[in-house]
């Protein structure tokens, strides 16, 4: 692609506007990973399934779980930097959208609009959609929060990762409002590669904040937007879910103790012994020793 044809796309989609096209690709994955969250749940017999029984029994539980799930990273990040939680629930418009597309999610006449966002092509649309305003939403994490605290780097990547990534972080607390306790399995103990993408990401604005970068900036948010779009196609088509784990598994092996782990249980490793149930010797001893009781 000719230079100036690429810095133009970037620049584009620098001053893409979010609402409403790329915010309801974002309900709509939000609202389908809350109901088939409750697919492990107690099935019973004679059910259209058990996320259909649950919507229809606990309304309310799905539709404010799905509303948390929605808002997260805005509802973590208000409460981190001493904003008022509730702020991201005054916007009527967003509320309405994320509440339609809940509806028609867990209500359609058929399960047609579950179906039909299922289906790999529309899936792969509302992907990119998705994946384009989860850039946006880090950016601007990283923004507020070098707004309100310049020179308190960990914050910074803390608001940007939280803004990109806040529904698997909230997802223990989201579990508990439709019953599901699993404390086993949360964003800190097995992060998910959208937590860790968008921890590089906040990484690199803030970076080009301190113009440790020299790049421009569409470019840097452009490149972005295609690592994430990237990504999330290669899982949603190839199955690859993180690509972060061979690198991890590097680092851990050379800088977490891995290889001196490995050094210690080669150095100490004592020969194997020879497994006496299997001599010969044994069964004649043992055949003598027989007769003597005899």
């Amino acid at each position: 692609m000719d230079p100036q044809t690429y810095m133009d796309v970037a620049t584009v989609v620098t001053k893409l506007k979010m609402y409403p096209y790329f915010d309801i690709a974002h309900y709509i994955l939000m609202c389908i990973s809350v109901r088939e969250d409750i697919l492990p749940q107690q099935p019973q017999a004679g059910s259209s399934g058990p996320v259909q029984l649950f919507s229809r029994k606990h309304p309310l539980s799905s539709w404010l779980s799905s509303m948390l799930i929605c808002f997260a990273g805005s509802l973590i990040a208000n409460f981190l930097l001493g904003e008022p939680i509730i702020t991201p629930f005054k916007d009527h418009q967003s509320i309405i959208t994320a509440t339609t597309v809940w509806y028609l999610v867990n209500y359609s006449p058929f399960d047609l609009v579950y179906k039909l966002c299922k289906f790999l092509p529309f899936k792969l649309a509302i992907c990119v959609l998705k994946e384009t305003q989860r850039a946006h939403k880090v950016y601007h994490g990283v923004l507020v929060a070098a707004k309100l605290y310049p020179s308190a780097y960990l914050i910074i990547v803390l608001v940007g990762t939280i803004k990109g990534a806040g529904s698997g972080l909230i997802k223990n607390f989201d579990r508990l409002i439709r019953g599901i306790w699993i404390p086993g399995s949360n964003e800190v103990l097995q992060p998910s590669f959208a937590t860790k993408a968008s921890l590089v990401a906040s990484v690199i604005f803030l970076c080009e904040r301190l113009n440790l970068i020299t790049v421009p900036h569409p470019l840097i948010y452009f490149g972005i937007v295609l690592f994430f779009v990237y990504f999330k196609i290669s899982s949603v088509v190839l199955g690859i879910h993180d690509p972060f784990v061979p690198l991890e598994n590097l680092f851990c092996a050379i800088f977490m103790g891995g290889m001196w782990d490995a050094l210690r249980r080669a150095a100490t490793k004592e020969p194997a012994k020879e497994d006496d149930s299997k001599d010969p010797r044994n069964d004649v001893i043992k055949s003598k020793e027989e007769k003597k009781k005899d």
